[in-house]
């Protein structure tokens, strides 16, 4: 019976992963991957040609575009794919449905992120220097997670990916203007750790982006749960 139970279960996860999966990569997400790439090799090109000496700093810079564009898809248009494929209505049928399935649903995105990413760094590490692969893809992986959590949020308050989207973009670029202001402080979400400052000391520095990270990831956590809330609010969805 238990040996049932355990087969069961592990057939309920691999079909809810399958699912998960194609839901992930459904519509337009690989041309969003595409686009990823296709910014990553020409930001590189572009700064070498423009002198740019290739360092940790100079990757962290050319990865944090495509980064963006990888969780973009995934995480504004989730809940639109749900709604147009009428799986909604079965999905809020699931008990303790938040955690079954938008959870899950979660993580996947952004392990399949984080494995892309690795690979965009494997080839910096090839083409242009040599940098700690996983150092690297753990750093970006950060504005990532808060970005991508943001739009999970906004996705369940407006419960329409191209209004989620235009969102994000205002957002996004409300955060490049008030870039010079908080640049050097810890509630900038570009802030790139490979950048010292000149004048800063480097363990000044180091204190700045740990707490820039616990920020990043505290915000994360705070819109994963708020979306996960939203997402109990049956009537509102269907």
């Amino acid at each position: 019976m238990d040996k049932r139970k355990i087969h069961n279960t592990i057939n309920l996860i691999t079909s809810m992963i399958r699912y998960n999966f194609r839901i992930i990569f459904a519509g337009r997400f690989i041309w969003f991957m595409l686009a990823a790439l296709a910014f990553y090799v020409f930001i590189a090109i572009r700064g070498i040609l423009d002198g740019t000496v290739p360092d940790e700093e100079f990757i962290y810079g050319i990865l944090l575009l495509p980064a963006m564009l990888l969780i973009f898809y995934p995480m504004t248009f989730g809940i639109q794919n749900d709604l147009d494929a009428g799986i909604l209505e079965i999905l809020f049928g699931i008990p303790d449905y938040r955690y079954k399935v938008w959870l899950v649903r979660l993580v996947l995105v952004f392990v399949l992120v984080s494995i892309i990413l690795f690979g965009f760094t494997a080839l910096s590490y090839i083409f242009l220097a040599p940098v700690n692969l996983v150092e690297m893809t753990w750093q970006i992986m950060f504005p990532v997670f808060f970005l991508g959590s943001m739009a999970f949020m906004f996705s369940t308050i407006i419960k329409n990916g191209n209004g989620t989207a235009v969102v994000m973009v205002i957002l996004g670029v409300l955060a490049l203007i008030l870039l010079d202001t908080l640049d050097r402080t810890m509630w900038n979400i570009f802030l790139n750790p490979f950048s010292v400052p000149r004048n800063m000391n480097a363990l000044v520095w180091e204190g700045i982006t740990m707490k820039n990270r616990v920020f990043l990831f505290t915000g994360a956590l705070v819109f994963i749960l708020y979306g996960l809330f939203n997402l109990q609010k049956r009537e509102k969805f269907i």
